[in-house]
């Protein structure tokens, strides 16, 4: 399930043709990959930060593919294939170039992706000359980086301003993510919470599967959802997670978040794996530490002990002191390091939050228009301009434009305000002549 933090691959296996044909496959290291593909896909003879945009390019997109489990959750063999149509190309046994080769042996762990989304960006390319598409010009890269430009202003004029470069990523070695048994009525653990979560995010577009609390706990409840995800895709309909349908859930699961195309709802640090990591403490960095802030600043809302934090991936004071605070308020020892117990329960809290509050349907329904919502209070401020700074900041620049009292809390009476801005707000935007009402409109319709 594509919902775990990014790896680099210690190998990747590649198709010698278009998905459907048939073909060798190849397995080698991801870093000969990368390299295989700069020296067939650029001219060693450009300017270095052309090769050096071309390169992240390259292994963003690759890893983008092996993240999502793009083909293997189609139930095909390997991970991604040498047919430009429909990836990037790949000359096996090919010789590589020493000075590409030595921007590869620099770069081959570092990624593009989009500020505050976990996977890695598909930064599609193409030559730019006889073939164009939305993502990088390969000879536009170049043409830019002689006109002065370095490789993140190129990367940055290509895929938008939203973006970063995750450098050092760690490596793993096998990246298939299926559990290795199934799962059903009994199981328990992070395979399940991951079910879960993923059914959750399919259900806003199907509807008829039902909602689930994320807990871990594989029971009549999960075990309904999954039937109805399996009615819903044609799969025999047992109520249990085998591999078949484990990789049906993560292959709808990244259709509709659009995670293997450019522009993507993406995945945040929320749909993460919540399992608990070694022990955080200050100086720690990355997104471990992200995970824990976003827990903490949500908790922050709801529990006046626990003061609001930036979610910035770097344990400093402000993580330490909302540390300290949640100990003191949950009867932990005031350690200011986040080890397994502190972290466990700020996961309970969180989740119990998330699954009353944030799903409630009374505070957070559905759009009217039938489009998907985001279900929690920071996306729907997002879209009503309130952005910046920590979510209790955004919602006292709300509730100041309200007449509300300014708490910085959401409080019932905020959430209902929340609510209706964000109602209304959808109502404009879909009353343009072009928008379909979501309902077909027949004899007895009435506008709303």
């Amino acid at each position: 399930m594509a919902i775990l933090t990014p790896y680099i691959p210690t190998y990747i296996t590649v198709h010698l043709g278009a998905p459907s044909a048939q073909a060798e496959n190849v397995t080698l290291s991801f870093h000969d990959y990368v390299k295989n593909v700069a020296c067939s896909e650029i001219y060693p003879t450009w300017e270095e930060n052309a090769l050096r945009a071309n390169i992240l390019a390259i292994t963003s997109f690759a890893l983008n593919r092996v993240y999502t489990e793009f083909y293997r959750s189609r139930g095909y063999a390997f991970d991604i294939t040498s047919s430009t149509a429909f990836d990037q190309a790949f000359v096996n046994g090919r010789n590589y170039f020493a000075n590409v080769t030595a921007l590869v042996d620099e770069l081959f762990d570092d990624y593009i992706r989009r500020v505050g989304f976990v996977e890695p960006l598909a930064a599609k390319f193409c030559n730019g000359t006889t073939v164009t598409c939305e993502g990088l010009s390969q000879w536009g890269s170049q043409y830019l980086a002689r006109q002065g430009n370095g490789w993140l202003r190129i990367l940055k004029n290509y895929y938008g301003e939203n973006i970063e470069i995750v450098t050092n990523a760690p490596k793993r070695g096998s990246m298939e993510s299926y559990p290795g048994t199934a799962l059903r009525q009994g199981s328990r653990g992070r395979s399940v919470a991951l079910i879960q979560r993923a059914l959750n995010r399919i259900s806003q577009n199907f509807p008829a599967i039902p909602k689930l609390r994320v807990d871990g706990i594989f029971g009549a409840n999960t075990e309904n959802s999954v039937r109805a995800f399996q009615n819903a895709f044609s799969l025999d309909a047992d109520g249990i997670v085998g591999r078949i349908t484990w990789y049906a859930i993560e292959r709808v699961f990244a259709a509709v978040l659009n995670l293997s195309e450019l522009y993507s709802q993406g995945l945040r640090y929320e749909d993460l794996d919540w399992d608990s990591p070694e022990a955080l403490e200050v100086g720690d960095r990355g997104d471990q530490v992200r995970q824990l802030q976003y827990m903490l600043s949500i908790v922050a809302q709801f529990v006046r002990e626990v003061p609001s934090l930036a979610v910035d991936g770097i344990f400093g004071p402000d993580t330490r002191d909302a540390v300290l605070a949640f100990q003191g308020y949950a009867g932990l020892p005031r350690t200011g390091r986040a080890d397994e117990d502190t972290w466990n329960r700020v996961f309970d809290q969180f989740a119990g939050i998330e699954s009353s509050v944030l799903s409630d349907p009374a505070l957070f329904p559905s759009a009217r228009s039938g489009q998907t919502v985001p279900s929690n209070v920071r996306a729907r401020l997002t879209a009503l301009g309130y952005t910046g700074g920590t979510l209790s900041q955004a919602l006292r620049r709300f509730q100041a434009d309200q007449g509300l009292a300014q708490s910085g809390q959401l409080t019932a009476q905020t959430a209902q305000a929340v609510t209706a801005a964000f109602e209304a707000l959808d109502f404009a935007a879909t009353t343009r002549m072009t928008q379909y009402p979501g309902t077909p409109l027949s004899m007895g319709s009435r506008d709303r």
